[in-house]
């Protein structure tokens, strides 16, 4: 069995959601309060906690329905360095 992601205090895991392309940060509040950061290789990463499985999944449909290619979903400490931004 895996282990959980690590959450915050009040128990959400982070989690980063790897995008190919750019999106504008505007779209943060599309996605729940995620920080969306465009990197220098040309991606973009959804950051921060999400309340529950069900949650990631109704991110990941709005990232379906937006028809950005999906590169990435990875459990995150949320200490962890943030990659370069562009």
């Amino acid at each position: 069995m895996s282990a959980s992601p690590v959450g915050r205090p009040d128990g959400s895991p982070w989690y980063e959601i790897r995008l190919k392309g750019r999106l504008d940060p505007r779209w943060a509040a599309w996605f729940d309060g995620l920080s969306v950061t465009t990197t220098v290789d040309g991606t973009t990463a959804l950051r921060g906690p999400v309340t529950d499985q069900a949650a990631l999944h109704g991110l990941l449909q709005k990232v379906r329905d937006l028809g950005v290619p999906l590169l990435s979903v990875t459990p995150l400490d949320p200490e962890q360095p943030r990659p370069p931004t562009a």
